[in-house]
């Protein structure tokens, strides 16, 4: 099965470069999905748009017979990350906003251009080599970098039905275990005042104090109030100018932990700050819930057979340009000059203590179907995600090497899975052991649903959505 994608190189590391270029936001990768499931439709794939409500999301299934085995697709970029691929400085491609708030466009800093490709091969290799025999399922899901998508899909049985997961995504090393994620909230929170003249505060309500003020309290929840593995970050918008009384600001919160017990309590504190800064600036408050995941649950079993099939296959093949490339942006950012990571990491067993660490909706399918999980390298030691120096690595041949080789991986062991059927059951048992209840996403809860554009929707075949109600202030104005 590994043949096909070395066959196929240059239309998956194609399909990874033409995400890169269009580095859509979350919920709106219109371009980013149809260009994935083009790819998947010519191999006999059958595509259902608009998984759990959302455009952008769907499902493409091949076959009807056997174990279903399911991968996981996404194609979302990062505000802020704009960069030219292959540049070892910093230079961004796009600007955004205007002269009083410059900002940097959108870039590829997490590598989800590459996951989409790789995953997509994965899931075509091993449906050609099990026709027949296994029931090969992909979620391509939208907004993961807001831990949206797959919240409400897994909420509205989307997932259901699957007997394993397979996942993978981008790192500066290549690796596997059963280790897990953190659980997360996001919040919004809306403060609404009145507007007036910047010249005469008296009598008008800012938004911004509320703003200012939440986030004050967060600070000092975060000096008293966080355990090791707990986080709080948070980004304030609304925009404006100093002579304009802001009458709306929003304060938009992630609260992650270890469990999503813990992250609840924490969440629930900011909740209570909000409503006291609400209070003191005297503005009205709008809370929204706008996802919410528990921690990622880790599968030994699955996490044993692909670092066999890693192991067997080999490490990324990087050339000695990639290798040059990663030293002069290693330089670039204060990094040691490691160059790119060559070999496979030992199998990695969860922390302990466990402090904490990075979240991802795919935690929530954790919950629903055993999860085995990888990561390959597709950018230098030491380079962060969700940095210009991630963009500057995943529009290059370093990424193409990374994402060939975790579809080799995913491949081999969904076909592994299916000729070798006391591995699924040990995964499945494995999984069939833990205790599970309902997730913490309520029923009542909405996903953020931005509008697509009519040519998405004609090609899709869907219908727009009526979009959600911004908060309106409706205050009493103050008196100049």
């Amino acid at each position: 099965m590994t043949r096909w994608i070395d066959e196929n190189a240059p239309v998956l590391t194609g399909l990874a470069d033409r995400i890169w270029a269009y580095a859509e936001p979350s919920l709106r990768e219109w371009r980013s999905a149809l260009a994935t499931a083009e790819l998947l439709r010519a191999h006999d794939f059958t595509i259902e748009w608009g998984t759990a409500g959302l455009p952008a999301a769907f499902v493409a299934t091949h076959g009807d017979t056997g174990p279903v085995l399911g991968f996981n697709v996404e194609y979302d970029a990062l505000p802020g990350l704009s960069q030219r691929a292959g540049v070892p400085r910093h230079e961004p491609v796009v600007f955004d906003g205007d002269e009083y708030a410059p900002a940097y466009g959108l870039g590829h800093g997490c590598g989800h251009n590459a996951l989409a490709a790789a995953s997509a091969g994965a899931a075509i290799a091993a449906a050609r080599a099990l026709r027949g025999r296994a029931t090969v399922k992909v979620f391509a899901s939208t907004g993961e970098e807001q831990l949206v998508g797959k919240a409400y899909a897994v909420r509205d049985g989307a997932y259901d039905g699957l007997d394993a997961f397979l996942d993978w995504h981008p790192a500066p090393v290549t690796a596997t275990g059963w280790d897990v994620t953190s659980a997360l909230y996001s919040s919004t929170f809306s403060f609404l005042g009145s507007p007036g003249h910047g010249s005469n505060p008296l009598g008008t309500r800012s938004g911004l104090d509320g703003a200012l003020l939440l986030a004050g309290m967060v600070e000092r929840l975060r000096a008293g109030n966080v355990s090791p593995s707990g986080r709080i970050s948070y980004t304030i918008g609304g925009g404006g100018a100093p002579n304009v009384t802001p009458d709306l600001q929003t304060v938009w919160v992630y609260v992650r932990e270890s469990t999503h017990a813990a992250a609840k309590t924490l969440h629930d504190k900011v909740v209570a700050c909000a409503g006291a800064a609400a209070t003191a600036s005297q503005t009205r408050l709008e809370h929204r819930l706008v996802t919410a995941i528990r921690q990622g649950l880790g599968n030994r079993a699955g996490a044993e057979l692909l670092h066999h099939t890693m192991s067997d296959l080999g490490p990324p093949a990087f050339t000695d340009a990639d290798q040059e490339f990663a030293v002069r942006l290693q330089e670039e950012i204060g990094r040691p000059r490691s160059g790119l990571a060559t070999g496979i990491l030992p199998l990695r067993p969860p922390a302990e203590p466990s402090l904490g660490g990075p979240s991802s909706d795919t935690s929530e399918v954790s919950w629903t179907a055993p999860h085995l999980s990888l990561t390959a390298a597709v950018v230098p030691l030491g380079v962060p995600l969700h940095s210009w120096a991630a963009t500057a690595s995943t529009g290059t041949p370093i990424a193409h090497a990374g994402l060939l080789a975790a579809a080799r991986y995913l491949a081999a062991a969904a076909v592994t899975l299916v000729e070798q059927p006391e591995t699924l059951a040990a995964v499945k048992q494995e999984f069939d052991g833990r205790e599970r209840g309902p997730g913490p996403l309520p029923a009542h809860a909405e996903p953020p649903r931005p509008l697509p554009p009519a040519e998405f929707l004609e090609e899709t075949g869907q219908s727009a959505l009526p979009p959600r109600t911004p908060p309106v202030s409706a205050e009493p104005l103050g008196k100049i």
